[in-house]
């Protein structure tokens, strides 16, 4: 791992985390709570899609300093060579996606997709852009279109301190590996709050069956968002007394943003990534935020299939490209819907009580969740 001085200083004096250890809390999972009605893949996370990686840096300084970088490397090649169709779509458009617009134009990715907080967007590029230049290949690249997600983590964390660097950036990547993907108060969900608890990363996956493809999908969010918080179909705010409306406006708040990452393995063509990445707000609407004003809600769907890889050589051919029909998409959506929605919730359900800049926000009680879904199903 190539990690410039000032990260090992910060390694060192325990500021920064590359491989957050992994917290005690269950995931919903394990925690018997059950939601969707497909199969989740062996990992129940993003990198259940052969050759996605995540990695993590944790910035934990001081009493002020909560934020961090979360990498998703679509494959473990050169991104800028072989480069990945993708698709972008918007809930609500009060944030700020790096890199949108040429996805969005040319339907694809061609660097590793990044979390930060929202003023650190710029560096979290500087960092993708130096990584993606370094790559060797990449000697002649002279536009990189980097892209990078943010939600706002002002509340647990001195955003105005600006901390995140481009170095952070570099590391993140770096750091990213295929296997289980840390969750909760880790990389850039380390500040984040969702439903007035502490939010995070989340991840999950769903694979349908052999006779619907065999296809995986996955989904990683950066959960910053409110609403009146529903687990698995159950109104645990509402049952919580903690949930957006609640006397009239008083207390809780909807406003955040949440980042959506949708991976796949089914050969789809950038338009039908759109229409997937489209359904993962369906996911989010399950969760119980109604998409406010306020919020910053974007997801993005690339597939890591090789059929449908833009490469070097077949950008310079006129061979056909094999690619599901529109007909075989219901089964990714229902997917994708479900991932999301879980996501979310393993989210939530890792993220430990964090004390910060402007005081603590506590843990979702897991406890009482399970006790009320349990209730639910009795």
């Amino acid at each position: 791992m190539r990690i410039d001085r000032r990260i090992f200083a910060a390694i060192a004096a325990g500021a920064v985390a590359l491989s957050p250890a992994a917290p005690e809390r269950p995931r919903a999972r394990e925690a018997g709570i059950e939601i969707g009605i497909l199969p989740t893949g062996p990992l129940n996370a993003i990198t259940d899609v052969a050759g996605v990686r995540v990695g993590h840096v944790t910035l934990d300084e001081g009493t002020a300093i909560r934020t961090g970088v979360t990498a998703i490397l679509p494959h473990g090649g050169n991104l800028y060579q072989d480069k990945v169709p993708a698709g972008f779509a918007v809930g609500n458009g009060f944030g700020k996606f790096a890199g949108s617009t040429q996805i969005v134009e040319l339907g694809e990715i061609e660097t590793p997709i990044l979390l930060t907080n929202t003023l650190s967007v710029p560096e979290a590029m500087a960092g993708a852009i130096e990584w993606t230049l370094a790559q060797p290949g990449n000697e002649e690249a002279r536009s990189v279109n980097a892209v990078v997600g943010e939600t706002n983590d002002g509340s647990l964390n001195d955003i105005r301190a600006r901390r995140v660097t481009p170095a952070h950036a570099r590391a993140a990547i770096e750091a990213a590996r295929a296997g289980p993907v840390a969750e909760g108060s880790v990389g850039a969900g380390t500040g984040t709050v969702a439903f007035d608890w502490k939010g995070g990363i989340g991840t999950a996956s769903r694979r349908l069956p052999a006779s619907l493809g065999g296809w995986t999908v996955g989904v990683l969010v950066q959960s910053n968002y409110g609403g009146a918080l529903t687990v698995a179909g159950v109104p645990v705010g509402q049952a919580l007394g903690q949930y957006y409306l609640q006397r009239e406006l008083d207390d809780a708040s909807a406003d955040g943003s949440v980042i959506i990452v949708i991976a796949t393995d089914a050969p789809l063509s950038d338009r039908n990534l759109e229409r997937l990445a489209r359904r993962a707000f369906l996911g989010i609407a399950r969760t119980g935020s109604p998409i406010t004003n306020g919020s910053g809600d974007y997801a993005v769907a690339f597939s890591t299939n090789e059929a449908v890889r833009r490469t070097a050589a077949r950008r310079s051919a006129t061979s056909p490209i094999a690619e599901l029909p529109n007909d075989s998409l219901s089964p990714l959506f229902q997917a994708a819907v479900e991932a999301t929605e879980e996501a979310v919730v393993n989210s939530l359900f890792a993220a430990e009580g964090v004390t910060g800049h402007r005081g603590r926000i506590e843990a979702l009680p897991v406890d009482r969740v399970v006790e009320l879904y349990r209730r639910s199903r009795d």
